[in-house]
């Protein structure tokens, strides 16, 4: 018998085929339109493996690599059709799209790039690195305690930029020699000096909360997400209070695996909408734009899962609450931040209001939080991050020219294996 499942899958399936094809076609009229990128320009690329999905990997660098361009030109290299008509339309630096390997190779040869930044650990980077005389270098798309963030395959990369000393203690125990003074670089949250953008609301007395949880996850070990767990009551009990109002800001993979976590997601949607209407001056929000940045700076405290954005949140210095996971599988690295955190059991969110107000009045809370910022950033200064961040591009730019000065006699005619046809094209 055919299960309910299968049928959802099967038309997900035949869905996502016809919108690869659709992309695909529009994608070649928007390039044929812009024309060629300028050739011998670029210097560093970005490479992006992933669909629209995933795109939020990406967004959350578009304003530091926007930044980072004024000094060094920046392409993007993008292999879905999905992927880059997004970003054609919203990315600060230009995109090239190299949905095979001959296209990767072509753009290859017209530019000189000297420096690729990957900004998560798709199995396709490998196309990529094929390709020496070129740092690779693993920038990450957000700082976490995440079993994620322990990968061996951070050796894969001849550098990894990380946020602080957090990271390389995090690293250190899982990473047998590894050359952390060499090839890991700390660099802060560049993110963290453009937490801005035009607020959605009109601000007032009301306390700003930001509800911002992750996915459901592919397992149980990565089961971080709350919506169906923590999400509907903590949100029931503040959409109530008169002096709160919710940013809901839902991962764009919310419900891809569990389908009742995706209904949760859109009960909470409803239960805004209605109380929006029960009272516009409310102003609540459901917060699926492409852009982080206000959410953070702008939200009184924040609630989120374990992810990326507890440390997004925790760069701002601002208070925040950690969602524990309901399923006792999923893993949690309790050495860092989150053995110092301000957890929110499943058993605490409908007396929410209380604690939200005992937290923002709580002044060890505090000091205890700029105590975790310092080991998780460094210096949090504006400023110091993005600076950090350009330096470390600086010194591997000089590395490059030293090593292009040892190996100018070498051969250049080296020969470049095109892959397999069945492993370059886009799924």
């Amino acid at each position: 018998m055919v299960s309910s499942r299968d049928v959802r899958l099967a038309a997900k399936l035949v869905k996502d085929v016809l919108s690869a094809r659709k992309a695909q076609r529009l994608v070649l009229a928007r390039i044929a339109a812009r024309g060629s990128l300028p050739t011998q320009h670029f210097k560093i690329a970005v490479y992006f493996a992933d669909g629209p999905v995933n795109l939020y990997q990406m967004r959350q660098w578009y304003k530091p690599l926007a930044k980072l361009a004024e000094t060094w030109p920046v392409v993007v290299l993008s292999r879905t059709a999905g992927g880059t008509l997004k970003m054609l339309d919203e990315s600060p630096v230009p995109v090239a799209y190299v949905r095979k390997v001959v296209d990767l190779e072509r753009v290859i040869a017209e530019q000189d790039i000297r420096i690729v930044l990957y900004v998560n650990q798709n199995s396709r980077n490998f196309q990529m690195m094929r390709y020496g005389r070129r740092w690779h270098v693993f920038i990450n798309h957000g700082e976490s305690d995440k079993m994620y963030m322990t990968t061996n395959q951070f050796k894969a990369y001849d550098y990894s930029f990380v946020a602080g000393q957090a990271a390389l203690a995090r690293l250190g125990k899982v990473l047998w020699d590894y050359d952390f003074d060499k090839r890991a670089v700390l660099i802060g949250r560049p993110q963290a000096d453009h937490y801005t953008g035009a607020l959605p609301y009109t601000p007032d007395s009301r306390t700003v909360v930001l509800y911002a949880p992750t996915w459901e996850g592919d397992r149980a070990a990565a089961a971080y997400g709350s919506i169906a767990t923590h999400g509907v009551p903590l949100i029931t009990a503040l959409l109530r209070s008169p002096r709160h109002r919710v940013v809901y800001r839902p991962h764009p993979r919310s419900g891809v695996v569990d389908h009742a976590y995706g209904l949760a997601n859109k009960q909470i949607i409803a239960a805004i909408t209605a109380a929006n209407a029960r009272d516009a001056s409310a102003q609540h929000i459901v917060d699926t734009g492409p852009e982080l940045g206000w959410q953070l700076s702008a939200a009184d405290v924040a609630i989120v899962d374990i992810s990326a954005m507890v440390y997004d949140r925790l760069a701002s210095g601002k208070p925040l609450m950690v969602t524990r996971p309901a399923n006792p599988l999923a893993a949690i690295d309790t050495s860092g931040y989150l053995s110092d955190c301000e957890w929110l059991d499943v058993s605490d969110t409908v007396g929410i209001v209380e604690t939200l107000d005992a937290l923002t009045s709580d002044g060890t809370a505090e000091e205890r939080l700029r105590g975790w910022v310092e080991q998780y950033f460094g210096d949090p200064t504006p400023g110091a991050p993005t600076a950090r961040f350009h330096a470390a591009i600086e010194n591997l730019m000089a590395e490059w020219d030293r090593y292009a000065a040892l190996h100018a006699d070498d051969d250049n005619g080296l020969a470049e294996f095109i892959e397999d046809v069945s492993e370059t094209e886009e799924v």
